[in-house]
């Protein structure tokens, strides 16, 4: 009764503050949080509601019982401080313990050591998408199915100590759910596409934060008529995001509505589109599509491309496309996409094709899900795309999917994991759930090395792990140092 009471006080003050709020013209006027935090439906209670986490709560239709996490097992930390460091946002395996960060060393001679983990409060959320502040100092991971369970939907970490990560805080969206992907304010805090509404349907969001990782907005805004009316004109569901800090723009793509790979379901609602935004009044300029594209899941700028071209992957043709925001159709309209490269047969339908690009905007990387396969290209002449790995070779990998390129641009990080949902879900794609950390040869080409087998590890204290995504801090130069 007192959880209910405080969930429907807190709500009634936000919905008097929304209403006495004045809308604010963005980059003009300082705007007042206005993500919510609440309280678990149940609380922890020792002998109480830890059988009832593993024992009497089936899964429910779509919703699950918000049952507190199951404790976690004591961890010993190392005292090593390496020079590259990996942070990897993991679920627990058992879905019932709690989700965790994990602090993992990426140097030659201690590659692998764990040296700390950071709980969350709350277990079952999916971890998804991991990112990072401009200046290093804040990390932020979010929930893919946290909804479900009515927990917070973002959760930060202050790596002021990069060895000791603290958990700071969680927070959710009003009127969005479903965390994706995240992007570093230069002057600090946050951009992150919401795939989902506030229940998971369509249309999504583009959240923003303060420097503390505190929602200020929620884009488009309800005011701005135009873009509103876009996306609910087409599936809006945004998953990737790029920005131009310069040139004031942003892309995002359009995957899936997330309640639709939800049991019951008679399909899943794939997209065929990007939105081109305009940055500084956070205002969608236009709808790009690629035609029966069956998911967009990233988009990523190339840099130093002259026409600020950007990458996109369209899952189901198992194709990258380039896209032109600067360039305009026939009917007057901002924003070209052109067929780029065919990924081929082992990409076609793979459910998720995730991407990045080198700072130098020469070599491109691809993950390939179902196909299990981690695909390298040559951009650097467009006109001339170059396949640097061979797409019959069988990689030691399964179900590869997010993936960054290592600030020395010597190793390649892919985590093999994407999404199992479970019996409520038609989506559970196989997983090793490993990091790789695969060596760049000189020529772009990838060597497949060294493995984090994260499910053997925590077996025991977890069920196993889930690891999704990862940051990069190179600390090799202390003066300089380099955070991705």
């Amino acid at each position: 009764m007192h959880a209910a009471y405080v969930r429907f006080a807190l709500l009634g003050h936000l919905v008097a503050h929304l209403a006495s709020a004045t809308p604010a013209t963005p980059g003009t006027v300082k705007r007042s949080p206005l993500g919510i935090s609440l309280p678990p439906l149940i609380p922890s209670i020792p002998g109480v509601t830890v059988p009832l986490v593993g024992n009497l709560a089936p899964p429910l239709p779509i919703l699950q019982v918000p049952t507190p996490a199951l404790p976690s097992d004591p961890f010993t930390p190392s005292n090593i401080k390496p020079k590259k460091i990996g942070y990897f946002w993991t679920g627990a395996g058992d879905n019932q313990h709690k989700d965790f960060l994990a602090t993992a060393s990426l140097d030659d001679d201690t590659f692998g050591t764990i040296i700390y983990l950071t709980d969350v409060p709350s277990s079952g959320n999916s971890p998804h998408h991991l990112g990072v502040s401009h200046d290093g100092k804040l990390l932020v991971g979010g929930g893919l199915l946290s909804l479900l369970k009515t927990q917070d939907t973002a959760f930060y970490f202050d790596v002021t100590d990069p060895y000791r990560p603290k958990f700071s805080h969680s927070n959710r969206a009003i009127l969005s759910s479903i965390v994706d992907e995240i992007r570093a304010k230069p002057d600090g805090g946050f951009y992150i596409t919401y795939m989902g509404s506030a229940v998971g349907t369509s249309p999504g969001k583009l959240i923003e934060t303060d420097a503390k990782g505190n929602i200020l907005s929620e884009w488009p805004s309800v005011l701005d008529v135009s873009s509103t009316l876009n996306t609910l004109g087409e599936q809006f569901s945004p998953h990737g995001l790029t920005i131009d800090f310069n040139k004031n723009i942003a892309l995002t793509s359009d995957f899936v509505v997330p309640l639709s790979i939800l049991k019951p379901t008679l399909r899943i609602q794939r997209a065929n589109t990007l939105r081109l935004w305009n940055l500084s009044s956070r205002s969608i300029i236009s709808t790009i599509t690629i035609p029966d594209g069956q998911g967009i899941q990233d988009v990523k700028f190339i840099p130093g491309n002259e026409e600020t071209a950007a990458l996109a992957t369209a899952v189901g043709l198992g194709q990258v496309w380039i896209i032109y925001p600067f360039r305009t159709n026939p009917d007057g309209s901002q924003g070209v996409a052109e067929p780029l490269f065919d990924l081929g047969d082992a990409a076609r339908g793979s459910m998720a094709i995730y991407s990045d690009i080198s700072d130098d905007g020469k070599l491109a990387y691809f993950t390939i899900t179902l196909g299990n396969h981690v695909a390298a290209l040559d951009i650097s002449d467009l006109n001339n795309v170059k396949r640097l790995d061979n797409p019959n070779e069988k990689q030691p990998i399964i179900g590869p999917h997010y993936v960054k390129i290592s600030p020395d641009k010597k190793n390649l990080l892919v985590t093999g994991y994407f999404v199992q949902a479970g019996d409520i879900s038609v989506l559970n794609t196989p997983g090793d759930y490993k990091a790789h950390w695969i060596d760049i040869l000189p020529n772009g080409s990838l060597s497949f090395n060294r493995t984090i087998d994260f499910n053997h590890i925590f077996t025991t204290s977890r069920g196993g792990a889930r690891p999704h995504s990862s940051v990069i801090f190179d600390l090799t130069d202390p003066t300089k140092p380099k955070y991705y």
